[in-house]
């Protein structure tokens, strides 16, 4: 192969590298539809019970509303990637962790007690309990 051919070459895959690097890393997902998180969500006897898979999302950054037949979650979770210290990623394998923005808009099939309503984080899930209100 000509050697003027293979360093220019070698520049587009570095520099094809550098825009995929800096366009996962910025808040260029800001632009996209929003993903949802997975639920569970359970009507126990007293209360409707709501668990939301939130993996790698700080407490923080979750907002979460509360109404007497609806509950919204909303947030972002940041691209999860190997730390400084691991080295620099030369390849990207799979990316099939959403990031970014996200909602999830859960109707309640009867009214709830806002102002009884507790979550509460474990293990990467964040735990809602909404008491039922009494007819």
């Amino acid at each position: 192969m000509d050697p003027i051919r293979n360093i220019k070459l070698r520049w587009l895959h570095g520099a094809l590298h550098d825009v995929t690097r800096e366009l996962s890393r910025s808040q260029f997902s800001r632009f996209a539809h929003a993903w949802e998180p997975a639920i569970n969500a359970y009507r126990c006897e007293t209360c409707i019970r709501i668990c939301v898979d939130l993996a790698g999302v700080d407490r923080s950054v979750i907002d979460l509303t509360v109404a007497p037949r609806r509950v919204v979650i909303r947030g972002t979770r940041e691209l999860p990637e190997p730390t400084h210290a691991e080295g620099h990623a030369v390849k990207l394998l799979a990316m099939e962790i959403d990031y970014g923005p996200f909602i999830r808009e859960v109707p309640l099939p009867a009214e709830v007690e806002v102002d009884q309503a507790h979550a509460e984080q474990r293990n990467g899930l964040l735990w809602i309990s909404l008491p039922l209100k009494e007819s």
